[in-house]
């Protein structure tokens, strides 16, 4: 199989694993099509708020445990691009970037799923842990200081657009059109979150 052809499989197994929107799957196993309640985001924060904690601990592990699954089959496909000193996996770049596309567009689920940010973390983290982990960092200031989830996802996603450019990090300009793509797709499907931030009216996070 040659590099296109895998990076291809990669993309195809991604999003078929990402598709398996835990959210989703919780909710009928709970009664409830989350999709129709709340923000009717099928998602943790949502599943938090409409279903409780040991629902949304569930959907915590799906979305997580998706999105590392995605990128060991991403490994296991081997295509590594090499510049300099930089160093990237593109079938694990474009494996998990699969497997948020499927979360947020899940061919099983009538293409209706969650905002993809919990699966591009995990993702994030096997490509590249410590900028995951400041990306981590700015999400959890952010959310402590103003109980607002989606505000603190956004900072947190743009925040790791800007560190994945500096060189320091060994990242070819791969990486960084993953990141760049990762915030375009979360940043989206916030749009509803970001306008109503702008008006005052979002929902903040009760601790």
């Amino acid at each position: 199989m040659n590099d296109i052809l895998r990076l291809i499989a990669a993309l195809a197994l991604g999003y078929l694993i990402g598709s398996l929107n835990t959210a989703v799957i919780v909710g009928k196993i709970y009664g409830k099509d989350i999709r129709s309640h709340g923000s009717q985001s099928a998602g943790l924060t949502n599943t938090l708020r409409v279903l409780g904690r040991s629902a949304a601990t569930f959907v915590l592990l799906g979305d997580i445990l998706k999105g590392i699954i995605a990128c060991y089959v991403g490994l296991f496909l081997d295509v590594t691009f090499y510049s300099g000193e930089a160093k990237d996996s593109l079938c694990l770049l474009t494996a998990g970037a699969g497997a948020v596309i499927g979360h947020n567009w899940p061919i099983y689920f009538r293409l209706k799923g969650g905002k993809g940010a919990l699966t591009a973390v995990s993702v994030l983290f096997m490509a590249d842990w410590f900028i995951a982990l400041l990306g981590l960092v700015v999400f959890v200031i952010i959310v402590v200081l103003t109980r607002y989830v989606s505000l603190g996802t956004i900072c947190a996603t743009l925040g790791i657009v800007a560190i994945s450019t500096i060189p320091v990090f060994g990242h070819s300009v791969y990486f960084n059109l993953f990141a760049f793509l990762m915030a375009v797709m979360v940043i989206f499907k916030h749009r509803k979150n970001i306008q109503r931030l702008l008006a005052g009216t979002e929902n903040k996070l009760t601790f």
